[in-house]
């Protein structure tokens, strides 16, 4: 008896250690098990949709065939009936490949003014993009335009990232304000993948600092910055610590990633790169996934979610990047077992597996997609349609 007495006192003893020494800024550890992180079905409906539209943005390009008036490609484009063309840009390989369209979305019960930013088409590009140094971020309109600009205190952003958005802000800014003085009621909605995705959360910036109300949705968006524009993202959107993610919570940024993808985790960590707050992590490897395959994350970097793969080994130095995704497609005995930024491999799988394989523009999109339907996800006024659809997804109607 007086052993295992000695032996309870020895654990309580342990058990106050342990929370002894806990950081005083750490959440309480039951606090991630009480708070509903499903994911609702429209939400689902939603980026599933969103997913879609931006796979039309690879259409545009060298290696694309092009969207024409009204809305028209031989890609997805038929799929979007009341959807009208307003134009397309491309800013070419020299000036950071930035591509992608601008279109109306003349739904009555849901209109919008889209705007659809492609990834990049070459890998090596994608592993350069992501070895160029940090500059200074200084928000739009910059203090020689304003002395009222709300600063961005010791932020820096990607460089080429950054650069991409300042090629692409010249060549859509025209249509889109055009657009917007035009149709004032309707949603300006951002959507973007990979490189895409990059862009699209520059953008938002510079267009909630021109007075609209962007919503946003990426799909393996990278680490844009450092820590410091990580809390201006999550100040100019108003996310919290304390709600952020929460289920049934309106948000208007949504940062989609995938198990595997390892874009999200570059540039590394190690080079003082970090994300930002709204992720909806999909859990599941393959297509394609169920409503419950979806979660809200938690802050900036949920261990949950897709920053739980970022383990690290080492300084990872820029060169780094291209030599272990060599060896990643070349060696199969360390492959599987490799931290999840150094698949790059997983460029072509898990990086373009959101909803649908992204990025390839023919018929039916990706021939990995042939056969599927495309489900009636709640985006309609058919209420028996989109409740059967609700059952085959594994979701509820909210």
């Amino acid at each position: 008896m007086r052993a295992a007495l000695r032996l309870l006192a020895v654990l309580l003893s342990s058990l106050v250690s342990y929370v002894w020494c806990l950081p005083t800024s750490q959440a309480p550890l039951v606090d991630h098990a009480t708070r509903n992180r499903s994911v609702s079905f429209q939400v689902f409906a939603e980026l599933e949709e969103l997913a879609r539209l931006v796979d039309i943005s690879y259409c545009v390009g060298l290696t694309g065939t092009g969207i024409q008036r009204p809305f028209k490609c031989i890609s997805r484009c038929d799929d979007f009936q009341d959807f009208e063309l307003v134009t397309t840009w491309n800013t070419g390989q020299l000036m950071s490949d930035s591509c992608g369209y601008i279109a109306l979305a003349h739904s009555p019960s849901n209109p919008r003014i889209i705007v659809a930013f492609r990834g990049t088409y070459s890998i090596a590009n994608t592993v350069a993009d992501l070895s160029t140094i940090p500059q200074d971020y200084v928000p739009y309109p910059d203090d020689r335009e304003s002395p009222k600009t709300e600063a961005c205190r010791n932020c820096t952003v990607h460089s080429g990232f950054y650069r991409s958005w300042v090629n692409t802000r010249s060549e859509i800014l025209p249509s889109l304000e055009a657009a917007i003085a035009s149709y004032p009621n309707y949603t300006l909605t951002l959507v973007g993948h990979s490189l895409g995705g990059a862009v699209a959360g520059l953008a938002s910036l510079d267009f909630i600092a021109r007075g609209w109300n962007p919503r946003v949705a990426t799909f393996g968006e990278p680490r844009l910055g450092n820590d410091a524009l990580m809390r201006f993202i999550d100040q100019r959107f108003h996310f919290s610590d304390n709600d952020a993610g929460a289920a049934g919570k309106e948000t208007a940024y949504r940062r989609v990633t995938h198990v595997d993808d390892p874009v999200p985790l570059l540039p590394p960590k190690e080079w003082g790169f970090r994300m930002h707050a709204e992720e909806v992590y999909i859990s599941k490897s393959e297509l394609s996934p169920d409503v419950g395959d979806l979660r809200h994350c938690d802050g900036d970097e949920d261990p949950h979610c897709i920053a739980g793969a970022d383990a690290t080994s080492g300084v990872m130095t820029p060169d780094d990047l291209a030599t272990e995704f060599d060896r990643g497609v070349h060696s199969e005995s360390d492959m599987w077992n490799a931290p999840s930024k150094y698949k790059l491999w997983q460029l072509f799988f898990a990086h373009r597996d959101y909803f649908w394989r992204l990025g390839l523009c023919v018929p039916g999109g990706d021939p990995h997609d042939w056969g599927r339907e495309y489900p009636e996800l709640g985006l309609g006024d058919n209420e028996d349609v989109n409740s059967e659809a609700a059952k085959r997804f594994g979701g509820q109607r909210s």
